[in-house]
């Protein structure tokens, strides 16, 4: 089985496993639920997905799919 590499808004490699805490860099508009996620908000217990480029995550009892661009490691 191989690994997958993921990379944060830095180019750091992270996250080899899910459950993680990260945090957010930008604030980002949530499309459909009319809220704003503000930069700074951490994130914990992440998910993993098959593109390396997305995270799956709950902010506020919201299930949410963000992009690794927007993240860096707590």
């Amino acid at each position: 089985m191989d690994e997958m590499i993921v990379k944060d808004s830095n180019g750091n490699i992270r996250w080899p496993a899910d459950g993680d805490s990260v945090t957010v860099i930008k604030s980002l508009k949530v499309k459909g639920g009319g809220t704003t996620i503000k930069q700074g908000t951490t994130v914990k217990k992440i998910r993993l997905t098959d593109d390396p480029a997305e995270v799956d995550c709950k902010i506020d009892g919201m299930s949410i799919v963000l992009r690794a661009e927007f993240l860096r490691k707590k």
